[in-house]
């Protein structure tokens, strides 16, 4: 057994920048390359692409990525784990093995199947949707089961050089790896917490390394040079996330603690294949310059069930932008938009169509996405930003005829239509949906994957038990001192604040709830924050996304609380009309949270709110 394993990750989506895996694989600094290319559109996007042809459906820059790397790969040992398979991992092999045969270089490939259940999805016709109990629709475009990383570790067993994967759960992709060298069992469930944690960190490539972390600043003048995380794992679970030495970027243990908080839902019940994860008392020490450990991490055992991702049409989109200029801009604006949809509405009555099925209005440049805290009604120049949703298309080339025209017959200022007239796209929703790991027949290169429901009969699923979740402490948080139990403005010696200046935070999507982590800068800081950031005062902020529910999540370790917005982004990524359908900026909308702090708590610079916190 390795005293500990250094993986990298060097591509965060598909599209990521081609440096990262070169630069990984160039520093000498790492055993094991990972990618995380896939989302769920990616997938339906994969599948649709199959469909027409038999020999796409994956990654098609990932072989010639590959061929570049080879001699390096095979020079220094490193091996590569992937998802880029996506939904033909046997034609992405075959590309690979061609391109490694042209350039004389011998390295094993292997595939894990079997996620795809698209061809038998006539079997699971009865599954309900797990949040709004729809029943599964009769004509999909893909269907993956999130498989976990199992599987991977037999491949690397067998003397795989590189592991293509179709759909699996993205942490995957360094826990096979450490199970493999560490010799990890399925009941070994903090371990398997904990290598989870460590993929967690680095799948999404930059944004463990400073990238799109709340204290800009503080990074900026390294983004032309950013470095890719690399985690340095050792057997018991602990690793140290960092960088190429002479690489930009930031690793510190706030940098971190945003990755860490970024889309896990409830940190006592992160559900994943192969555990169930407890990241609430998490350790976060900087041992030196971009170098911090990782503690703590906890598990339980895995449900028997995979989550499953299938995606849809649901009829078609369009989208519109256009600038508009002068004095009352969000005014000209916004009346342009309902002059627009008023104008199609009747023109598609005549024609015998219905409705619009949704619409959505963004006045970008006015704070549109703060609703009633915006402060930018005086802008003179806005992006009007019009997307609609209906279930025929010829409905949408109406709406695309005439969205151009208002140069002309509307408000001055008028221009600047970026991409021209809009024509209708497929509109793709996302089923998530649950199927007994028993139905889901996995093979690694051929052979079949049997995964073990016991302790010590090797490799193998997890428990065979549902998992027992825990929520957060919630009902009984820890005392706040005496004095700060949620402080008014007319207190006396108490000033407000943006939150900005006591937290930092991250924010993404879970289907179509938002997550927004916040972490206080400063244990001391806590108090205040949950006193006055509560669920209720968070649901009244965005009261213009409409979220259905906010929960609130205690993040004892990390100081802070994970927030979840139910039905907030209209539908979710694919589904949704805004701009923001991941809900990417909801962090950045709540750190102008007004908070009341005692004067003598009062951070320097707290109208910045650039103080870091340890």
């Amino acid at each position: 057994m390795r005293e500990q394993v250094r993986i990298g990750c060097g591509a965060g989506f598909w599209g990521d920048s081609a440096e990262g895996p070169k630069q990984l694989v160039d520093s000498g600094e790492i055993d094991y390359l990972v990618l995380d290319y896939l989302a769920e559109i990616t997938m339906s996007l994969l599948a649709r692409a199959r469909a027409k042809d038999p020999a796409a459906g994956y990654a098609t820059d990932f072989p010639s990525l590959v061929a570049a790397l080879a001699p390096k790969l095979k020079e220094r040992g490193i091996k590569v784990v992937t998802n880029a398979g996506g939904v033909n991992p046997q034609a992405c092999k075959a590309a690979i093995e061609d391109k490694l045969r042209e350039k004389g270089i011998d390295l094993k490939v292997a595939i894990i199947t079997g996620d795809d259940l698209l061809p038998r999805a006539a079997e699971f016709a009865d599954t309900k949707e797990m949040f709004s109990g729809e029943t599964l629709p009769a004509k999909l475009w893909s269907m993956n089961a999130y498989l976990g990383a199992f599987p991977i570790a037999q491949a690397l067993d067998g003397g795989a050089d590189i592991v293509l994967t179709g759909r699996c759960v993205d942490s995957a992709v360094v826990l096979g790896p450490l199970i493999h060298e560490f010799g990890w069992q399925a009941t070994d469930y903090d371990q398997l917490s904990a290598g989870s944690l460590a993929g967690h960190v680095i799948e999404c490539g930059a944004q463990a390394t400073g990238g799109v972390s709340t204290d800009w600043q503080l990074v900026s003048a390294d983004w032309d040079r950013m470095g890719f995380p690399i985690a340095i794992c050792k057997p018991d679970g602990s690793f140290v996330a960092t960088k190429p030495v002479g690489t930009g970027g930031r690793v510190t243990p706030e940098t971190v603690a945003e990755q860490i908080v970024y889309e896990i839902g409830d940190p006592a019940s992160y559900i994943l294949p192969d555990v169930v994860c407890d990241w609430r008392e998490l350790k976060l020490t900087q041992l030196g310059d971009n170098r911090v450990e990782v503690r703590g991490a906890k598990g339980r055992a895995p449900t028997t069930h995979y989550k499953v991702s299938a995606t849809y049409q649901d009829g078609f989109r369009s989208t519109g932008t256009m600038m508009i200029g002068g004095v009352d801009a969000v005014a000209k604006a916004e009346a342009v938009a309902a002059a627009i949809l008023k104008r199609t509405r009747a023109l598609m009555t005549k024609r015998g169509l219905a409705d619009y099925l949704r619409t959505d209005i963004e006045v970008l440049g006015s704070e549109a996405n703060w609703g009633a805290n915006a402060r930018r009604r005086d802008t003179r120049e806005v992006i009007l930003k019009l997307s609609v949703h209906h279930a025929d298309k010829n409905a949408l080339e109406i709406f695309g005829r005439e969205f151009i025209p208002p140069a002309t017959a509307m408000a001055q200022g008028i221009t600047g239509f970026s991409g021209g007239r809009p024509s209708p796209t497929p509109l793709v929703r996302l089923f998530s949906c649950l199927v007994p790991k028993t139905a889901v027949s996995i093979e690694v290169d051929g052979q079949s994957f049997s995964p073990s429901p016991l302790a010590g009969e090797g490799r193998g699923e997890g428990g065979v038990r549902e998992a027992q979740v825990e929520t957060s402490p919630e009902s009984a948080p820890p005392p706040l001192p005496q004095g700060e139990r949620g402080l008014s403005a007319q207190e006396a010696g108490s000033v407000s604040v943006p939150l900005i200046a006591l937290a930092y935070g991250r924010s993404g999507d879970k289907g179509d709830a938002a997550n927004i982590g916040v972490l206080a800068r400063k244990p001391e800081f806590l108090p205040l924050l949950r006193a006055q950031l509560t669920p209720e005062a968070v649901a009244a902020y965005f009261a213009h996304y409409m979220p259905s529910k906010v929960e609130r999540f205690e993040i004892p370790g990390l100081s802070g609380f994970n927030f979840l917005l139910h039905n907030a982004l209209g539908g979710g990524g694919m589904a949704s009309l805004r701009y923001d359908p991941q809900g990417k900026m909801m962090a950045q909308i709540l750190m102008d949270f007004a908070v009341q702090i005692p004067a003598h708590l009062l951070p320097p610079q707290a109208g910045g709110g650039r103080e870091r916190g340890g």
